[in-house]
């Protein structure tokens, strides 16, 4: 690779003098998907591409389908072809609108409505222009082509438009060589990352519910025990505050804490306010019935919670809190608080304090609590390193294309 010293200006950067600057429908020919609907998606059949699958997909190439379709379905659709670039035509922000995504396969294939399709020319690498369509300085001309509020789109008559710097044939072939390149590394880190993910799920199952054992375990019994033998509430009060302060507040579906900053405490209704420390066990009875229940985290230390969310400390040489923290998440404990949750949906259901603590489960002892734990935790830090890794790749990949498909840096083409 070798910096770049002749250039030209384009927009408020440079580009290669060799380069030249295309609008989009100068390189190639605009048209339409047609039809698929949700309910004529089938599990097999041939392949399909719906604009939802564009705007939602980190990849720039269509290595896989995700939904097929019928024959009869696929004679009212639209068909593609070997180099087609699909844009989304619709989209929830104008982030999403006009994502682009490249069609390099020769299995016959369609595209549904709201599908965008460039079918270009035999000098324009497919792969390559995906890459560019994704760059800062292409991405800011999509943006403003966005129409609409609640539902974006864009149009073809506005896509092609757009200007977009292009090297010669040769070049795009080698950028989108690097690029797919550092693609493939990205892809290889997030499938290890999904098994990883799939082994944990399964030694949860095995583990937190005494299918499996651990070595030298094997020969301590289970029993039926109520939370109360593992946890004990705790209110540590406090009046309400008068400058701004953290609130806690928790995610259903078993996905833990947030934070949110109160910059007008003097419109809050409330008098009284609790404070949470790390490794308490908190629940919101308001949405218990939902598995709104968590873990305290070490950054959630000190922030205010109302009364709405009791919390609970565990006994010590009984309860374990990062056993639990993975115990709270399995489907029996999601079953046993909705069923101490009574009346109809949304906040007309309140669990009941009470029947909480007294909540029976099937529990190891301590010691076995702190094993499993060990093991859990351990595939866990094993998942989040291989994500960092995947994000470290992405950033990296991301800064190629920023002086690749600038030409602010040119890679060597062997002739």
């Amino acid at each position: 690779m070798a910096e770049t010293k002749n250039t030209k200006a384009f927009y408020n950067t440079e580009i290669p003098k060799g380069w030249s600057v295309a609008n989009l429908g100068e390189l190639g020919t605009f048209s339409k998907g047609k039809g698929i609907l949700k309910e004529q998606v089938i599990s097999e059949g041939l392949p399909c591409v719906r604009y939802g699958e564009i705007y939602t997909t980190h990849d720039f190439i269509i290595k896989k389908f995700k939904s097929f379709i019928s024959d009869d379905v696929a004679n009212e659709s639209k068909e593609i072809q070997n180099g087609d670039i699909l844009f989304a035509g619709s989209g929830e922000t104008v982030e999403e609108i006009g994502k682009a995504v490249a069609y390099v396969g020769t299995d016959k294939a369609y595209a549904g409505g709201d599908v965008i399709i460039l079918s270009t020319k035999k000098n324009i690498n497919p792969e390559c222009l995906s890459y560019a369509l994704e760059t800062d300085f292409v991405k800011r001309q999509k943006r403003v082509l966005g129409q609409g509020n609640s539902v974006v789109h864009i149009y073809s008559s506005d896509l092609s438009k757009v200007k977009i710097p292009l090297p010669p044939l040769p070049e795009q072939k080698a950028i989108a060589q690097v690029l797919s390149t550092a693609d493939a590394a990205i892809h290889t880190t997030e499938k290890l990352i999904a098994q990883k993910e799939l082994r944990k799920k399964w030694l949860m199952q095995q583990l937190l519910t005494g299918k499996k054992r651990l070595k030298g375990f094997e020969n301590t019994k289970w029993k039926i025990q109520p939370l109360e033998n593992f946890i004990k509430p705790v209110v540590r009060e406090v009046p309400k505050p008068d400058v701004p302060y953290l609130g806690i507040g928790l995610r259903s579906h078993g996905k833990g804490t947030f934070l949110k900053h109160d910059e007008q405490p003097e419109k809050n209704s409330m008098d009284k306010f609790y404070v949470v420390r790390p490794n308490d066990l908190i629940v919101n009875i308001t949405f218990a019935w939902e598995q709104a229940i968590a873990i305290v985290r070490p950054e959630d230390d000190g922030a205010l919670a109302s009364h709405r969310f009791p919390t609970y400390t565990f006994i010590e040489g009984k309860g374990h809190p990062d056993f639990f923290r993975f115990y709270i998440l399995q489907p029996r404990m999601k079953f046993m608080l909705e069923m101490i949750s009574p009346g109809g949906a949304g906040r007309n259901r309140v669990m009941s304090k009470s029947d909480f603590i007294k909540l029976e489960f099937l529990l190891p002892d301590y010691k076995e609590q702190t094993a499993i734990a060990q093991v859990l935790q351990s595939a866990d830090k094993e998942i989040s390193l291989l994500k960092a890794k995947a994000e470290k790749l992405r950033e990296q990949k991301k800064g190629l294309m920023q002086v690749l498909l600038t030409g602010k840096v040119r890679l060597k083409i062997n002739n």
